[in-house]
């Protein structure tokens, strides 16, 4: 998924939102109806998904929104039991500034960020010194400096966070120099820089493929689950056992995962992370946000 905030590979399609979910709050049971918000319901995997939820007795009703600012609050209203469409940073960002406590209940995939070079094949070829851009949005320039951080090209003062700024970088412990440029130019900057971090959105546009990617997002990192997308439902439903069947069929859905991947266009990293630890990465990115005021 690209959200506003940062790379969910969804495309946005122009829907309206109608009724209200029946079924919030409920445990499992046969042919229950579920709701769940999306952004882009015409990507062809849902269509798998909603089939196979059916041969296991739940009916999904997927209802499409046009952008991301509206599935938050229709989940927090009840017009949707669940929605799917966002990572964690994003449903931090909502709760934060609107009070709601939304939760994860499931992960869904983690698209990687990228570093690309026209001239090292590998990260330790880069030379000592060397300049890497970076794209200086907010979210994408915090996330291109752990990448960064995690192939030993720099040092975060502190380790980092999702909300870390070029200001953080040690100098004296990192092997190159970081430049930030708009999203759109760090493709074209290649020629020019040892390596660059290129947004999801620009590198078909660029010539080049995600498996061009000499370093990335490592899933296994801590500093990556921010990034997480996931099945996000009301606090008080966090234990109900139809919305856990629903991640489950999501996630061991062979049919279902290999869209997703197809759709992102090769990006999308298949996740099952454990509820508890997406869970704890809400809590730390929600505490960075109140601590930032």
């Amino acid at each position: 998924m690209k959200s506003a905030i940062a790379a969910l590979a969804i495309l946005p399609v122009a829907a309206l939102l109608a009724g209200c979910a029946g079924n919030a709050g409920s445990s499992s049971s046969e042919d229950e109806t579920v709701k769940i918000g999306v952004v882009g319901a015409s990507d062809p995997y849902w269509e798998t998904y909603v089939d196979a939820a059916a041969d296991e007795g739940i009916t999904v009703e997927l209802v499409d929104f046009s952008d991301y600012n509206q599935p938050n609050p229709a989940l927090a209203e009840g017009e949707v039991d669940l929605n799917q469409f966002q990572h964690i940073i994003y449903l931090a960002d909502y709760n934060e500034a609107n009070g709601q406590d939304l939760v994860p209940v499931g992960s869904t995939a983690i698209y990687p960020l990228g570093l690309y070079s026209s001239q090292y094949d590998s990260v330790e070829d880069i030379p000592d010194g060397a300049n890497v851009a970076v794209p200086n949005d907010p979210s994408n320039l915090a996330r291109a400096l752990l990448v960064l951080q995690s192939a030993d090209l720099i040092t975060l003062k502190g380790g980092g966070s999702a909300y870390s700024t070029l200001s953080e970088v040690d100098e004296a412990k990192s092997r190159v120099k970081v430049t930030e440029l708009d999203p759109t130019l760090t493709a074209t900057s290649l020629p020019d820089v040892a390596a660059a971090i290129i947004n999801n959105d620009f590198i078909v546009d660029s010539g080049l493929e995600a498996s061009d990617a000499i370093a990335q997002d490592d899933p296994s990192d801590p500093n990556a689950l921010p990034y997480v997308n996931i099945f996000a439902a009301r606090a008080e439903d966090k234990d109900n056992e139809t919305f856990k069947k629903l991640v489950e069929i999501y996630q061991d859905t062979k049919a279902v995962t290999d869209g997703v991947i197809e759709h992102s266009g090769g990006t999308a990293v298949m996740l099952t992370t454990p509820v508890k630890d997406l869970e704890a990465s809400l809590k730390t990115v929600q505490e960075q946000i109140a601590e930032q005021g």
